[in-house]
């Protein structure tokens, strides 16, 4: 939430002064950044509102609680990222090529805008950064790894948001410069459309991203070990038959296991000792709930592994 509230101040920020110069200096680059910020803002928006209406608890209607709410307000974000950010961008900057525009304004305080633009998005950036690196460090891999695969929509959105920006910005001065220093306008129309196409190849990453979690995605061994060891630790436990986890939410899965117990119980006992193991699997953290039934010889040795997807 502290990531997403911090993006969404500075790119507010910084969409109202590069909204503000671009206005005076005309620069096509210019006007592509005030979109991108303006898109990046409501974008944080829908990512707030994926925190919040994701986080609330299963209920009789919810079994599964309301993780997925997030994937599919991340949705938006996505989108509105592509048909507010990159389509603008890349329209302005093809209007760019046509206009009969060879005179160079005054671009100091495009310069300006952009440096300030820089300072904000890569605090914004950092603070993405260090969650990204915690994140990993826990379960033990790259961070770029870690931020592509990760079940959280929300901290790889801003990530990759705040990235994109930091290459927007240089993009952006590189077309103004150029354009300042030649005179020819089509360098700033060329660096719109630079922005608008970096924009477009990111919203249709998380686009993907998003719907591979909202059409279930199965979970990684590394990020399932710790539920898979503990079931198989409990003394109760001779054999794990079959095993199935998948992401319900942001670092939340869902867990159906057959198991074979130690021992010849009456039925009701056994009953009773299968909801203990569901109760004590969902007592870790990462598991939203757990079904677990007797394993029968049709489904013994199935389900074993699961495919090494996201964390």
């Amino acid at each position: 939430m502290l990531t997403v509230i911090i993006a969404l101040t500075a790119n507010a920020l910084i969409a109202l002064a590069k909204s503000v110069v671009a206005a005076f200096t005309g620069s096509a680059s210019m006007v592509a950044e005030a979109a991108h910020s303006w898109a990046d803002t409501g974008n944080e928006i829908f990512l707030l509102i994926a925190e919040r209406r994701g986080a609330r608890p299963r209920d009789k209607s919810h079994l599964l609680g309301y993780g997925r709410d997030s994937y599919v307000w991340s949705m938006f974000a996505a989108f509105g990222l592509f048909s507010a950010g990159s389509v603008l961008s890349i329209w302005n900057g093809i209007q760019g090529f046509s206009a009969d525009n060879e005179e160079s304004p005054n671009y100091l305080w495009a310069y300006v805008v952009l440096g300030v633009a820089f300072v904000l998005e890569g605090i914004s950036f950092l603070q993405a950064r260090r969650e990204t690196r915690a994140g990993a460090a826990k379960f033990g891999l790259r961070p770029l790894r870690y931020i592509a695969q990760t079940s959280n929509p929300t901290l790889r959105a801003v990530f990759f948001e705040d990235a994109a920006a930091l290459t927007g910005l240089i993009i952006a001065g590189l077309g103004v410069g150029l354009h300042q220093i030649t005179g020819d306008a089509r360098y700033d129309a060329a660096g719109s459309i630079l922005v608008g196409l970096l924009l477009g190849v990111l919203a249709i990453f998380l686009i993907s991203r998003n719907r591979d979690f909202l059409v279930g995605q199965e979970v990684g061994s590394w990020f399932g070990d710790r539920a898979r060891a503990a079931l198989r630790e409990m003394p109760e436990v001779e054999d794990v038959t079959f095993f199935h986890m998948e992401f319900v939410g942001p670092l939340k899965v869902f867990v159906v296991a057959a198991v074979d117990l130690t021992g010849n119980r009456p039925e009701s006992e056994v009953a009773a000792e299968l909801r203990r193991i569901e109760e004590r699997l969902e007592s870790i953290e990462t598991v939203e709930r757990a079904i677990v039934t007797v394993g029968t010889p049709a489904v013994k040795g199935e389900g074993q592994a699961t495919s090494p997807h996201s964390p």
